[in-house]
């Protein structure tokens, strides 16, 4: 697999708490289906976004990774990959800055040639009761999480439509990539400017494809569910809140980041060429009404 390996390829059993149970089945290696293709992930330093760098750069790519301000953390990704054997670097910006994402662009497109691949991660949480939530909180949330997005996809779909077709790469001339949440469908109060920018996202997305897929540009999303990551640690460490978390999803167990970065990697490659405007959910059944399983 010209010299690629991947930390990603093993979710890790070091140091978890005994109640989180592994994933069902062994991971077979991804193969360079990505091979020669360019990508850039935003949000890329830790969780879904850093698994997404490390599986693209398994599968073959090349990646960018954005990050905010976190130079270690983006150092230690960049060093993962070229570990991988991926050409790869760090790109800093705000996603919500129409200057930051232009410059983020130019930068991924002067190191790399050009990019392939857009995987819109970046997002963030500022969460309070709808009576209680500021305006800022409302304009932070959606600024990052669908700004963001359109900024991002934006300133791609222009990239995709000045290289063309790149035939000998791919069968697309572009393809991007939104991580969305279940709460793009499941209401959630208490996160009202969250769900409201993973909604969004969600119609931005399926417009996004309706209006390109004529130039060869695929446009998905994958809605994660309840993954294992740090930024969420509070609802996972502990035995009781595990397991109420997992009375909410039907496979029973929490998914891993590796979970999202696989369905990612699929998406952006030629397997899901007739693949366009469509969200995967991942996410063990969440969206799923499991209270109904047995009240229904």
């Amino acid at each position: 697999m010209n010299g690629r390996t991947s930390d990603a390829r093993d979710s890790g059993r070091e140091g978890l708490p005994s109640h989180i149970p592994g994933t069902v089945t062994p991971r077979e290696p991804l193969g360079e289906i990505l091979k020669g293709q360019k990508a850039l992930v935003t949000g890329g330093t830790s969780g879904i976004g850093r698994a997404v760098a490390l599986a693209l750069a398994e599968a073959g790519a090349d990646v960018a990774v954005n990050h905010l301000s976190d130079s270690e953390a983006v150092a230690e990704v960049v060093d993962a990959l070229e570990a991988a054997g991926a050409t790869a670097l760090s790109v800093q910006g705000d996603v919500s800055s129409e200057e930051d994402v232009e410059r983020m662009i130019s930068e991924s497109c002067d190191a790399l040639g050009t990019i392939d691949i857009l995987v819109n991660n970046a997002g963030i949480q500022k969460d309070a009761r709808f009576a209680d939530m500021t305006l800022d909180e409302w304009n932070d949330v959606i600024g990052v999480n669908l700004t963001g997005q359109f900024l991002c996809a934006r300133a791609a779909v222009r990239e995709f439509l000045a290289h063309g077709d790149r035939t000998e790469v791919c069968a697309a001339a572009g393809k991007i990539i939104g991580i969305s949440s279940v709460h793009d469908v499941i209401p959630w109060a208490g996160h009202v400017n969250y769900a409201a920018s993973k909604g969004g996202a969600q119609l931005m997305m399926k417009s996004i494809a309706q209006e390109l897929a004529p130039y060869r540009i695929r446009v998905n999303s994958v809605a994660p569910g309840a993954i294992r990551t740090p930024i969420n640690e509070q609802a996972w460490r502990d035995r009781d809140d595990y397991e109420e978390l997992v009375r909410l999803i039907p496979a029973g167990r929490i998914g891993e980041a590796e979970d999202v970065a696989r369905a990612v990697v699929w998406l952006a490659s030629d397997h899901a060429d007739y693949v366009t405007g469509a969200t995967l959910y991942v996410d063990g059944g969440m969206q799923l009404y499991p209270g109904f399983s047995e009240a229904g």
